[in-house]
């Protein structure tokens, strides 16, 4: 029996548990966005193992997080969790003295219901330390989520918009741009970006954490448009977290923060721009137009520097062209990483994915039907909570040229033929922007190279 490919763009959910990497991990990343952080992951000695493996960080370089074990007592209620953590956070405080301490929960902390959220208000008085709690379980939470839940919690954390003072900007502006509407022997050109100077000073703050160099590109991107980032969620320092509040636009650099977004819409009263996702030079395109629109700011060269990106990639595109790709899901990358690797020609079988807010990645997902439809390919089953059993019935009948998965069944899927990829490296490597769409090929195409290099020296054995 073989599968029909939908010429539609199909949601399906299955029973399947979140084959995922541990929440936990986002510890890797934060902590080194954050400068002046300290993570402390409550947990067994399981999530020790899981970071000092996954993290791979030695124990002399010192890093900026630390593991509270819990033994059997802790978890037996034979010892004063209270009195525990305090002693901890003190011994962090005196060695580190950290800006802020964030504190990880894990499975055996919801297992044994453990009050961290109760305890952390009296305990950040005691020590006068900010304390931010996040859940980064594994029972709830897929891998990336786990910065969702740290993102969330730290929105609650943000200084609050000062009424009085914007209302004052406002009618000073006003003046501002009364004064110069009627400028003398002035181009239009330089009428628009006067004004687009004068009307843009709306706060808009974007959320996610991305590589420092990243972050700069897409704000010099925004700025090319004349669009003033004024904060990132979150900040390189603590202290420095953006003003947050009524009037204030955000908007997303990454499509699984979806709590984020719903925290900084209902608790803070943000208004959320909802766009296409910065990645592929397609998508960041998208991205910053979409802003654009919102601010009424028309672009600027935009389909120019979207057109050499994709002339620079030429020889990527050439090689992926007509392959197909199986996505089993993994790190909520999948819908953004499936409508980029359409547009350079591949045919997306199935996008697997272990969560999706529809609402939240609303955008992205209509990006992904048109980009179907301008390349003539055929639309992706997209399956919620995929039941992996289920997915290699399905890879065996379609073959696919690649499967970007786990790196559980990584292995197993080569032995059997099929060309992998771990999605993990997606979200480890930088590929967000204009000038990072060339790593997110890099890494499509390795194993494909790999093969085609086998094949040159005439080793076919191991390709089949």
């Amino acid at each position: 029996m073989s599968i029909k490919i939908s010429e539609t763009l199909t949601f399906e959910c299955e029973t399947g548990n979140y084959h995922t990497f541990c929440p936990i991990s986002c510890v890797a990343w934060l902590y080194q966005k954050i400068e002046d952080s300290f993570f402390l992951v409550v947990g067994t000695k399981t999530c020790g193992y899981f970071l000092q493996n996954a993290l791979g960080v030695m124990i002399f370089a010192e890093p900026r997080y630390a593991m509270a074990e819990l033994e059997e007592g802790d978890i037996s209620a034979q010892l004063n969790d209270y009195q525990e953590l305090k002693r901890l956070c003190l011994q962090i405080k005196k060695d580190r003295n950290p800006s802020v301490i964030i504190w990880i929960g894990t499975c055996t902390t919801e297992i044994i219901k453990m009050d961290l959220e109760g305890m952390a208000p009296k305990l950040e008085n005691e020590i006068e330390i900010p304390i931010v709690v996040a859940r980064a379980n594994g029972l709830d939470y897929a891998f990336t989520q786990g910065e969702d839940t740290v993102l969330a919690a730290m929105a609650h954390r943000c200084p609050e918009q000062n009424f009085l003072n914007n209302k004052k900007q406002e009618i000073k502006d006003k003046r501002i741009k009364d004064l110069f509407s009627f400028r003398f022997n002035e181009t239009e050109e330089n009428n628009t970006k006067f004004k687009n100077n004068l009307i843009n000073k709306t706060p808009l703050v974007l959320f996610g954490s991305l590589p420092s160099t990243v972050a700069s590109q897409l704000s010099l991107e925004l700025k090319r448009q004349s669009i003033h980032i004024s904060g990132w969620l979150p900040a390189q320092r603590y202290t420095d977290l953006p003003i947050l509040g009524n009037g204030v636009y955000v908007c997303g650099v990454n499509p699984f923060l979806s709590r984020t977004a719903t925290t900084l819409m209902r608790r803070r009263k943000c208004k959320l721009i909802g766009a296409p996702f910065p990645i592929g030079p397609d998508g960041t395109r998208a991205w910053i137009e979409e802003i654009c629109s919102v601010f009424g700011i028309k672009t600027q060269g935009l389909e120019e520097r979207e057109k050499q990106v994709w002339e620079n990639l030429t020889d990527y595109i050439n090689l992926v062209r007509g392959k197909s790709v199986f996505f089993m899901g993994d790190n909520l990358l999948e819908i953004s990483l499936a409508r980029f690797l359409i547009r350079c020609g591949m045919i997306v079988y199935e996008i697997g994915i272990p969560y999706m807010d529809k609402r939240y990645q609303a955008a992205e997902l209509t990006f992904l039907q048109t980009t179907c439809k301008k390349m003539c390919l055929p639309m992706p089953r997209i399956v919620e909570k995929p039941d992996n059993y289920n997915q290699i019935q399905r890879m065996r009948e379609l073959q696919p040229d690649l499967a970007i998965t786990g790196m559980a069944h990584a292995n197993p899927l080569e032995a059997r033929g099929i060309n992998t990829k771990w999605s993990v490296e997606f979200t480890f490597a930088q590929i967000h922007g204009f000038t990072n769409a060339k790593d997110v090929l890099e890494l499509v195409t390795r194993p494909l190279r790999r093969n085609n290099n086998l094949e040159n020296l005439g080793w076919t054995n191991l390709v089949k």
